[in-house]
């Protein structure tokens, strides 16, 4: 049997029963498997002490250890009694058999109420698997530990070494849907040992063998090192609105189990589906926990596909020849009529008005080209460059000029546009043609990289939907992965038409 098909068999039969607990116990036998430590976090009787006696089942004959902690929990509960036999030999050492350190699997549950004494030696135990047992230190065989409680250990309890511990943290909630509750209504009590079958049961020298595969054969791809970056980025621009600190260590154990995703998924490379697991490794309470997963969500939609070519690198460039072609080919700013007059530019104008007893009235007037902006009131000047102070001008930021003026004792008003010879955005007459062939080779080249892309990642994307199904991580958030994949071709693709539109400016 394919490893990937018998990790899925072992998952379906230690969820047997246990309603709305299968994506928990995916990833909490993800974390045994690479030897990490699991918290499991939700309020009491949510099945949390169950899951990690359902973990052990997957085991060859695993030694088991269980604790409920309190404040008046002794080292003597968890560690094993004091040796009186040793005592008597002036030797310190614990009769450890049946307890923590010879156990490879334990549950410690509400581990934040338990005192400092056994709290600071589960640092090491838990970290480097040794047990300092008098003047020795032996090793412990501990494959995984599973520890839980209703609440997240308080800033000031100096505990964060020890929580840094738990790599894999994981919310336990109620049952939501009412369908599931009322199975469980009907059901009798879920047994917490089930029948495994042999040939899914994971033996010992297979937990050593596959761990030490995951190391040597599974590479970490460009995109998860970009989601990984980017989650990283995210979390420190938000490091003191979240109150969450992610530490080098985390960060190490956390690509372990990504690449322990890929290798139980039959992979030798991760993927995005296996950068969606952060979302359980790097949340601190349960008020950041919501705002990690949206963070690890959103690095992953903006994660496509890592090719040989640098999008950047070409944005930029497309960019660039838009300013060029824009620069070159065409009018950035509309070009107006105007005359010369003593080394500045002006606008002219012929005022009129006709009286049936007077005659015709006609006056030239020359409007400096630097008011066509401003909204001053201004004189015009006459053809000798003299100014006209019987006429009141002003600009009304839309490009049109009023003219006050008195002609026969009566008041008259005349709008006055200047003539657009060329408007902002017509094409130029008399360019160089060799530099607008040039412009046009550049675009076409530029296009053709951008199609290669594009074409890159559809290739990928074809094969790239069922390698993203993962034993760890529910369709529902794998479909939304393949999606913003999917997100990335349309932007590619968006881009080779900007291409387009870039060549047909140039012709």
């Amino acid at each position: 049997m394919k490893i990937n098909k018998r990790i899925q068999e072992l998952v379906r039969h230690l969820s047997a029963g246990m309603h709305e607990r299968e994506e928990i116990i995916a990833v909490s036998l993800l974390g045994a498997l690479s030897g990490q430590n699991t918290f499991l976090y939700g309020p009491p009787g949510t099945a949390k002490s169950l899951i990690s006696r359902r973990i052990a089942c997957g085991f060859e004959d695993p030694t088991y250890f269980e604790c409920l902690m309190n404040r008046f929990s002794t080292p003597e509960e968890v560690f094993g009694p004091i040796s009186i036999k040793e005592l008597k030999e002036d030797r310190y050492v614990r009769r450890s058999t049946g307890y923590l350190p010879t156990a490879e699997f334990a549950f410690l549950d509400e581990i934040w109420k338990s005192s400092p004494a056994i709290l600071n030696t589960l640092l090491t135990l838990i970290n480097e698997r040794r047990f300092r047992n008098g003047d020795k230190v032996e090793k412990a065989p501990l494959k995984a530990l599973i520890a839980a409680s209703n609440e997240t250990p308080d800033v000031n309890q100096g505990l964060e070494a020890l929580y840094d511990r738990f790599i894999v943290r994981l919310m336990v909630p109620p049952i939501a849907h009412s369908d599931h509750f009322d199975k469980l209504l009907d059901s009798p009590p879920t047994e917490a040992a089930i029948a495994v079958p042999t040939e899914l049961i994971v033996k010992r020298d297979e937990w050593e063998t596959w761990r030490e595969e995951i190391q040597s054969s599974v590479r970490l791809s460009k995109e998860t090192l970009t989601v990984v970056h980017l989650v990283r980025s995210a979390l420190e621009e938000k490091r003191e609105a979240l109150k969450l600190y992610a530490s080098d260590r985390r960060w190490q154990r956390s690509a372990m189990l990504m690449k322990a995703a890929a290798y139980f998924n039959g992979r030798k490379e991760t993927n995005h589906s296996d950068a969606l697991l952060l979302q359980h490794c790097l949340w601190t309470t349960n008020e950041n926990r919501a705002a990690v997963a949206d963070i690890v969500a959103t690095a992953v939609c903006e994660t496509g596909f890592e090719g040989e070519i640098d999008l950047a690198a070409l944005d930029r460039a497309k960019h660039s020849f838009e300013l060029e072609i824009q620069k070159e080919l065409y009018h950035s700013e509309d070009l107006y009529e105007t005359i010369e007059h003593d080394g500045k530019a002006y606008f002219e104008f012929t005022l009129r008005q006709v009286d049936n007893y007077n005659g015709p009235w006609v006056k030239d007037i020359l409007i400096p080209v630097d008011k066509l902006k401003s909204f001053d009131d201004f004189y015009p000047l006459s053809r000798q460059g003299g100014t006209i102070k019987d006429v009141a001008c002003k600009f009304d930021g839309q490009g049109v000029c009023e003219a006050k003026f008195s002609v026969y004792n009566r008041q008259f008003t005349q709008k006055l546009k200047p003539k657009i010879l060329f408007g902002r955005g017509d094409k130029k007459t008399g360019v160089n043609q060799r530099l607008v062939q040039a412009l046009f080779k550049q675009v076409l080249d530029l296009k053709h990289q951008l199609e290669g892309a594009r074409d890159q990642s559809q290739s990928r994307a074809e094969s790239y939907r069922d390698s993203m199904a993962s034993i760890f991580v529910p369709a529902t958030k794998t479909e939304l992965a393949y999606s913003c994949v999917m997100e990335q071709i349309q932007r590619l693709n968006l881009r080779v038409l900007d291409c387009e539109r870039l060549q047909g400016l140039c012709q």
